[in-house]
């Protein structure tokens, strides 16, 4: 495990697991909103993404966590040697959304742009979910599983194993 792809849907615990993983591996991690938003929370200008993209895609090691651009998306799944797919139930995710909303009221989620709303953040959340079984479905995981030949791929379908993942794995 030295190149780590994590993705799934919006308030699935990406984050959270990825940064237990990075700290539990000594592997860097890079959050992709990191990369997509400025600290501002303005969008980076797609060619500056895709630099530094690759640049990290070249480096030794790395947890690369989110979505991202689609062709970005596909670049990372084919450069990374373990493949993190966090597909909890619509209900759970909708419900750690809400939770991310209800807790921002008061502490701006960690990792979250300087200038970004956590209102506006939710909202996405929620509007990226309602879309999101045009993506993450059947024919998705189908792909996922032919491309993932040679590679390590590890699907998380419960909130016990999402939790129990770094004990279980490293």
């Amino acid at each position: 495990m030295r190149k780590v792809a994590v993705f799934g849907k919006p308030g699935s615990g990406k984050s959270t697991l990825s940064k237990t993983l990075a700290a539990a591996s000594g592997i860097p991690l890079y959050p992709l909103d990191s990369l997509v938003y400025k600290p501002n929370g303005e969008s980076v200008e797609r060619a500056l993404f895709d630099e530094a993209h690759e640049q990290l895609l070249a480096s030794d090691s790395w947890i690369i966590e989110g979505l991202g651009p689609l062709a970005s998306f596909h670049q990372r799944l084919n450069a990374a040697d373990t493949l993190v797919y966090v597909d909890l139930p619509y209900f759970t995710s909708y419900w750690f959304v809400t939770k991310r909303l209800l807790k921002g009221l008061f502490v701006k989620p960690e990792g979250w742009p300087e200038g970004s709303s956590v209102f506006k953040g939710t909202l996405e959340s929620y509007k990226m979910l309602r879309l999101s079984p045009r993506f993450w479905n059947a024919d998705f995981r189908s792909r996922l599983e032919a491309l993932s030949t040679g590679k390590t791929l590890h699907v998380i379908t419960s909130v016990t194993a999402l939790n129990h993942f770094v004990r279980d794995h490293l």
